[in-house]
């Protein structure tokens, strides 16, 4: 091997990683951006941005997390990616989409106020009463649920970006790591 040849491996590999960073980047802030007008529309609509029908606009991450490597895989041709850069551009995609939708709830839910917040309390130990009625007998216990019930009343701000964060993540692992082994080559 000559140097000449160790050097052009060098300077593909950092325009590889480069490549990666740039399409993290674009795509997970898209993602994030996609979170955010999800919840604002569902505020301005008149719904509770704050409940469970933020789901929709997260299962959107997944998608992006799918798109980012596959314009990776794409990019790279007729080079294949490999499994660290594709995990790599998926996972960098979805931390940022989870970053910016968690701090897009935060936003929300201090603007809105409490109001809100007391409206997605009382909608939320609704859903869980009814939860708790749809539970066979035998596998109901009054302590877990008492717990539940009261996890429900003490939803705060933290509490809604944390789980926002954390969905979100998780959705979007859930769809950007088979599909990174999967356009890895």
């Amino acid at each position: 091997m000559q140097p000449e040849d160790s050097i052009s491996r060098k300077e593909a590999a950092t325009d590889a990683a480069g490549l990666v960073r740039r399409l993290a980047l674009r795509f997970g802030v898209g993602a994030g951006i996609a979170c955010a007008a999800w919840l604002l529309f569902l505020q301005l609509s008149g719904n509770n941005a704050l409940g469970p029908k933020q789901l929709l606009g997260e299962l959107l991450v997944p998608m992006f997390a799918a798109g980012s490597q596959w314009v990776l895989r794409r990019k790279l041709a007729p080079e294949k990616p490999g499994v660290g850069r594709s995990l790599a551009v998926g996972g960098l995609t979805v931390l940022l989409a989870a970053t910016i939708a968690a701090a897009s709830m935060w936003s929300l839910a201090h603007g809105a106020g409490e109001p809100a917040l007391a409206r997605n309390r009382a909608e939320q130990i609704e859903i869980v009463r009814v939860q708790q009625e749809m539970r066979a007998k035998e596998k109901r216990n009054q302590q877990f649920e008492q717990d539940e019930l009261r996890q429900a009343a003490t939803i705060s701000v933290a509490t809604l970006a944390r789980g926002t964060f954390a969905y979100v993540l998780i959705l979007g692992m859930l769809g950007g790591v088979p599909s990174g082994l999967f356009l890895r080559k």
